[in-house]
């Protein structure tokens, strides 16, 4: 069979181009043809509704691209059907990007076309199209903190991804829609965001501004150096030592050797061999507290076990291990190697990719003093010490809404609707078990005494035979609750207490 040069019987989406307000005559003709002729199979005309196009202030249907018809057809119909019946219609064509190209008629890919009429005739009522260019969004324009990028998951919009901003006291989604002309776009919002079922994804360039600060990271790596070579009960004091010294002399090579001087050797040789990354983090700290006399001190007075997740292990681990033990006066430390997938973006490229990052788990372990056989009972513990004071202190019924809330009614302008309330409940179902039910194995203990200070933490009890399996439970129970308030969009205050518990690398 001859290939069809003539484009008798091949099919394609052609947009077709009239005069502005004669786009309803236009469809009129071609409904008129199509019923006369087999190769026009299918107009299409989208609409939105605007208001204050009138007097009496109705709302109005007008076309969403002025002067544009979409048509399935065979180019030799359609082309017949311009030249016979309509002189005031054109093909479009695409813009030439190389000089010589050839001009080619603009061709609308079917699994495109179907995916914009599902949006347009679910949503188009119901978004606006914006002035502003898309990357505006990225940041809130009052906070200067960058914006969450989510993706939705189901529906008509299943596959889109952009930013949550607030529209004055509304929540919108700000994405982006393909325009008429190829490699054109529009940037268009979404209201109620909460209607919509999101995963928020991790702001590769974003994100480092508001997740996981770098001088607690930077004081968490210091802390891990000083507990590995020994330091035990006298870190802190030497913590605030090496600040002070590298406030006076910010040159870590200085330091190192002042240290080797005074014995400190394996200090010294930990800090000589940190990367160019690690010794930034530090150099910043030290920076911060030049111009702000005593912040190490103020935020970092207590010190039991580090956070739960942290970027450095902090006591060197073996090749090809995943766990070490650290001794301290009054427990045990477990070191956890713990690799994180996460749903990453990167705004200036406009690309997602999944990443996996390795992390550090930090548990307890001591001898519960209960029972008969008190050496056969352990209690496991990871720290969750200010996040869960802010948790104990919503008192009455703030707490009581957070973990038992469902919904609650929205009143709009002419409807009353209901969307779920900001709860555990509702958006961090894990956290939410550990928190009210009495049958899990994980808990939330308050003011957990270690030595002669308190933390607050998610704690387990085990025997010696069951040690290795509830020690997996408590580190992939806490995994989990990290991980579901970080993709929540939800929670956000939440997740600022989160950075004391996983330190985001």
């Amino acid at each position: 069979m001859l290939p069809d040069k003539l484009n008798h019987v091949d099919y394609h989406w052609y947009v077709v181009r009239t005069k502005r307000h004669q786009e309803s005559k236009l469809v009129e003709l071609l409904e008129k043809q199509k019923a006369q002729a087999k190769n026009i199979l299918e107009i299409y005309a989208p609409t939105h509704t605007t208001v204050n196009v009138s007097q009496d202030d109705d709302d109005k249907r007008k076309p969403l691209f002025a002067g544009i018809v979409f048509v399935l057809a065979t180019q030799h119909a359609l082309m017949s059907f311009m030249k016979e019946h309509s002189q005031d219609a054109g093909m479009q064509y695409e813009r030439k990007n190389e000089e010589g190209e050839r001009t080619r008629m603009c061709v609308i890919p079917e699994s495109q076309m179907r995916a914009f009429r599902d949006y347009n005739e679910n949503y188009a009522d119901k978004v606006i199209v914006l002035e502003r260019p898309y990357s505006d969004y990225a940041f809130n324009t009052k906070t200067g903190e960058p914006n969450e990028i989510v993706r939705v998951i189901d529906g008509p919009l299943a596959g889109r991804e952009g930013y949550i901003c607030r529209f004055r006291r509304d929540k919108r989604l700000v994405f982006q829609v393909q325009g008429v002309e190829p490699g054109s776009w529009l940037t268009v919002s979404c209201p109620k965001a909460w209607d919509l079922h999101v995963v928020r994804l991790h702001n590769m360039e974003g994100d480092r501004l508001s997740v996981g600060t770098e001088k607690g990271r930077a004081v968490d790596l210091l802390v891990g150096f000083l507990q590995a070579c020994g330091y035990g009960d006298r870190t802190l004091p030497m913590l605030y030592d090496m600040i002070d010294r590298l406030a006076a002399k910010p040159s870590l090579v200085s330091l190192c050797k002042d240290l080797h001087a005074q014995g400190d050797v394996d200090l010294s040789r930990r800090l000589a061999q940190m990367t160019g990354k690690e010794a930034e983090l530090v150099i910043n700290l030290v920076r911060y507290e030049r111009d702000n006399p005593g912040y190490v001190k103020a935020n970092w007075s207590k010190l039991t076990l580090r956070p739960f997740l942290t970027p450095t292990s902090g006591v060197a681990m073996d090749e090809g291990k995943t766990e070490v033990q650290l001794s301290h006066k009054d427990f045990t430390e477990i070191v956890r190697k713990v690799d994180i997938t996460e749903e990453a973006y990167q705004p200036s490229r406009q690309k997602d990719e999944t990443i996996t990052c390795t992390y550090y788990a930090h548990i307890g372990i001591m001898p519960l003093a209960c029972g008969e056989k008190p050496e056969e009972s352990f209690i496991l513990f990871a720290n969750w010490d200010e996040f869960l004071r802010e948790y104990f202190l919503t008192a009455g019924k703030a707490n009581e809404r957070l973990v038992s809330g469902t919904v609650q009614a929205v009143r709009g302008e002419t409807t009353q609707s209901e969307k779920l309330i900001e709860s555990f409940r509702n958006y961090a179902p894990i956290l939410y078990k550990v928190l009210t039910d009495a049958g899990s194995a994980v808990k939330a203990v308050p003011d957990f005494p270690v030595g002669y200070e308190t933390l607050n933490v998610l704690a387990t009890i085990t025997t010696a035979a069951d040690a290795d399996k509830v020690k997996n439970e408590l580190i992939n129970t806490c995994v989990s609750i990290c991980k579901e308030l970080n993709t929540t969009t939800h929670l956000a205050i939440w997740r600022r207490y989160l950075r004391t518990v996983w330190l985001h690398n």
